[in-house]
């Protein structure tokens, strides 16, 4: 794992002692020496403490793959190369996945960035915006009046669907970390060594997001519901494998669907 850089004590940041002062206030702000040194330090552990806090609470199962200190080693680090760009953290790690996928201490265990992306997708899904099915817009799938032509219908995922795709068992690796099971464990251990891909659905269910896997057809069915295609062109793309029927029940019943649309034009 990365060992933790030492800090940079050079201060850069802090005004050149041959830069002009605009008044004794000013010259009281520019610390030097030792002091200075000391509110350095005091910072980057304080930032440090938040980056590990922030980024465990998106990456639960990640931190549990790699341990407490090598996690807070990877959240320091990455503070440094991605900072916030807003005040709310519970927004930041976006890029978390793809620094660890670069990462080169990373490449031992190659499935790891494809955790922290289903990691992310259920953080957001679970910061979501609330939402109410629309039970009567399912009406609009069984009109007789020619409004159910489906490249005019639209379904709508409830917000904070997501799709997570992997050349590795990312579902199976997650539930083993939820579960804490020795037999699921050997599962993943299983799944890891034969590679095997799965298509990962996340939404949320109540207040807290879930994941389930899904097969090729019905991934590629969600892949176009998210990207707002037509049921028609939906279908189409999903192939003859790919049961609607059998989706939709399923949809309803786990409240994955928030409604029907029909599209103008």
């Amino acid at each position: 794992m990365p060992t933790r850089p030492r800090p940079n004590g050079s201060a850069r940041w802090l005004p050149p002692s041959s830069q002009p002062r605009a008044d004794a206030a000013t010259v009281a702000l520019a610390e030097t020496g030792q002091r200075a040194e000391r509110g350095l330090a005091a910072y980057r552990a304080n930032a440090e403490a938040l980056a590990e806090r922030a980024l465990g609470a998106a990456f639960g199962r990640v931190r549990a793959m790699l341990g407490d200190d090598d996690f807070a080693h990877l959240a320091a680090e990455f503070w440094r190369a991605h900072p916030p760009l807003r005040g709310d953290v519970g927004e930041w790690g976006g890029e978390f996945a793809d620094w660890l996928h670069a990462h080169r201490a990373m490449a031992r265990w190659p499935y790891l960035a494809d955790c922290a992306r289903l990691d992310f997708a259920l953080h957001r899904s679970e910061r979501a915006a609330d939402a109410e099915f629309d039970a009567d817009s399912l009406a609009l799938l069984g009109s007789t009046d020619g409004s159910a032509d489906p490249q005019r219908l639209r379904l709508v995922p409830m917000p904070g669907t997501a799709l997570v795709s992997s050349r590795w068992p990312i579902v199976t690796i997650h539930q083993a970390h939820l579960s804490g099971a020795d037999a699921d464990f050997a599962l993943a251990r299983d799944a890891i060594e034969r590679e095997s891909a799965q298509h990962a659905l996340v939404w949320r269910d109540g207040w807290r997001a879930a994941v389930t896997e899904l097969t090729e057809a019905e991934a590629t069915w969600t892949a176009s519901l998210l990207a707002g295609a037509d049921l028609a062109c939906a279908l189409d793309r999903a192939g003859p494998g790919f049961d609607f029927a059998a989706w939709l029940a399923r949809a309803l019943q786990q409240r994955w669907l928030k409604g029907v649309i029909r599209l103008e034009g």
